[in-house]
């Protein structure tokens, strides 16, 4: 079965936007779930600029499905991510001046931290994910740190601009995707990814889960985030079948 995880970060930025208590992303969760939501997945930055602590800890006590925490190699999030304990943890790369996550981490560059933090993760129970380029180094480095799930950046797919570009941005995808199910790592993707564009990433021969969030929430502003959630989970399994 191909999971949908429904990333609710910006939810939590119009929250943001009036420093108030609404929309509140702790909601926006509980009606993704309606819509047939497989998990939800939030960013806990450095510099809170959406989902706070507190929006951790509820939705920990309150999400019937996998709760999934992207993170940096920041010492501080860490020490809360293992105290919380989500069922997963994604480590990505962070920068204070990107407006969204750009590219995918640099494992082979951050083995030696990634290896400590990964087995605090570990030790807590927490399994563990890499937010990862579509490049075989990246991938050989996370079959080297054990984790349990590698999750392709598809934002060079995304925003390829002509068809020719996008074919050579899923032929990348598709053998590391190979070259990651070989090793028995759960395959997973997501960045850019919308109602349009989903379907040759879905129908990618391993792919177990997807995480999106921007088109979820966009459609959402129109349609509810129920409907847009279940209007996903829809392309997706008219994608598979």
């Amino acid at each position: 079965m191909l999971r949908l995880g429904v990333n609710i970060d910006h939810v939590a930025t119009l929250r943001q936007a009036r420093g108030g208590r609404e929309p509140d992303p702790v909601w926006a969760a509980v009606l993704a779930e309606l819509g047939g939501a497989d998990g939800i997945t939030i960013h806990l930055r450095e510099d809170r600029r959406h989902i706070q602590d507190r929006d951790l800890r509820v939705l920990k006590d309150t999400c019937r499905v996998r709760l999934n925490l992207e993170l940096a190699l920041d010492p501080g999030v860490l020490s809360i991510a293992t105290s919380a304990r989500p069922e997963q943890a994604t480590f990505v790369p962070e920068k204070r001046d990107e407006v969204t996550t750009e590219g995918g981490l640099d494992a082979v560059a951050e083995e030696s931290r990634l290896h400590d933090a990964i087995a605090r993760c570990h030790d807590a129970g927490i399994e563990v994910a890499l937010f990862i380029d579509p490049d075989l180094a990246q991938v050989d480095a996370a079959i080297r740190l054990g984790v349990h799930a590698v999750e392709f950046h598809t934002g060079r797919y995304a925003d390829a601009a002509t068809p020719r570009d996008q074919e050579a941005e899923l032929d990348a995808l598709r053998r590391a995707s190979r070259a990651t199910i070989a090793a028995g790592l759960e395959l997973h993707a997501g960045h850019g990814l919308n109602y349009q564009n989903v379907t040759p990433i879905a129908r990618i021969e391993g792919m177990r889960e997807l995480n999106i969030g921007h088109s979820i929430v966009s459609r959402a502003v129109l349609v509810g985030m129920t409907q847009a959630v279940r209007e996903m989970k829809q392309a997706m399994e008219l994608a598979i079948r």
